[in-house]
């Protein structure tokens, strides 16, 4: 661990020109577990961010397991400066969690936030999964019911997705496991928005909801195309017109950094890639997407270019024109992937 540490330093100070004249608002801690980092890691890490680049931190986020959040842990996060735990909780139903495979206990599950309020933590982003198979919604409602009661404030909530290559993909392939209908997961996603909304959380992308005030600043950043530096193996970067990514591999990472060589390789998009890229990522928050914004940048003026698919998808009750801005309905987020598709240039 502390030779990957090393290199993530390395890479901070190598890279440090990428942002050159970007205020650093948000450091987010995640992928892999750096809740296992020591507070010296931690705060290395920090200290060679503050040093390399130009901080005005707003927020810094860890991501945590529930099992991870021990008092004196948490003690040395918030003194770090330490401000957001993104929880990684799934569900808190013993069965699926054990289906998950996941270290933690439902007990732990739901004591998380209440130990981590103790040592002082204010903001949170908890992880759910929906579209687990069942006979009926219950255990979807109850982790539901369970999640807005510890008052979180953000809730990050995914469906459960089938990937070939893993585990759960072999046991699909083998019929071991059998996927839940999309009608039932298209089901459990609005359950999601009504409750949410009902308890004044607002859907500002498909699968991120958030109090007022208690948005994810990461999270929003991200979403609302703010460049941003990712370090370490696998990460991925966008300097605001392209993108990239880390070589994959920990053990090539760590080989890579140690000979002096680069590990980030720039993707090779064409303009209509980065267009369509624009389109369907503005189109899953609750934004929208600027059409005069489109234009400038790609000469496109997508109001006209694609006038029949955006009035099919208004008269459906999907889409919603205000001026110049698209942006989806509740119902239409169910489906945006299929619809951004439709307009694609």
């Amino acid at each position: 661990m502390s030779e990957l540490v090393d290199c993530l330093n390395l890479e901070l100070e190598i890279r440090k020109h990428e942002l050159a004249g970007e205020k650093i608002r948000t450091v987010y801690f995640g992928g892999g577990t750096p809740s296992l980092l020591s507070r010296i890691q931690l705060e290395a890490i920090l200290s060679s961010v503050k040093t390399n680049f130009h901080c005005e931190l707003e927020e810094v986020t860890l991501e945590a397991n529930p099992d991870d959040l021990m008092p004196t842990r948490l003690e040395e996060w918030k003194a770090l400066g330490i401000d957001r735990l993104s929880l990684g909780i799934q569900s808190f139903q013993p069965e699926i969690l054990h289906f998950y495979n996941r270290s933690h206990s439902a007990d732990q599950a739901l004591k998380a936030l209440e130990i981590s309020r103790k040592a002082g933590f204010e903001k949170f982003s908890i992880d759910l999964i929906y579209g687990f198979p069942h006979s009926d919604h219950s255990l979807w409602r109850r982790d539901l019911q369970l999640a807005l009661e510890q008052d979180p404030g953000h809730i990050s909530a995914y469906s459960l997705t089938v990937e070939p290559k893993t585990a759960l993909g072999n046991w699909t392939k083998k019929g071991k496991f059998i996927p839940a209908e999309e009608d039932f997961v298209a089901e459990q996603l609005e359950w999601l928005q009504e409750e949410t909304q009902r308890a004044g959380y607002v859907q500002y992308e498909i699968s991120n909801f958030g109090k007022p005030g208690k948005w994810a600043l990461h999270n929003t950043n991200y979403w609302r195309g703010v460049p941003y530096l990712g370090i370490g193996p696998s990460a991925h970067s966008f300097d605001g017109k392209s993108r990239g990514a880390n070589l994959a591999s920990n053990a090539k990472y760590l080989a890579a950094l140690g000979s002096g060589n680069l590990v980030y390789e720039i993707e090779e998009d064409t303009p209509g890639d980065r267009a369509n890229e624009l389109i369907l990522t503005s189109l899953r928050t609750v934004w929208g997407l600027d059409l005069e914004v489109f234009a400038e940048k790609f000469g496109i003026w997508l109001k006209e270019e694609k006038k029949r698919e955006i009035r099919k998808f208004e008269q459906a009750g999907w889409l919603i024109q205000e001026g110049n801005t698209l942006s989806l309905t509740p119902s239409g987020m169910l489906l945006a992937d299929s619809i951004a598709a439709e307009l694609f240039v």
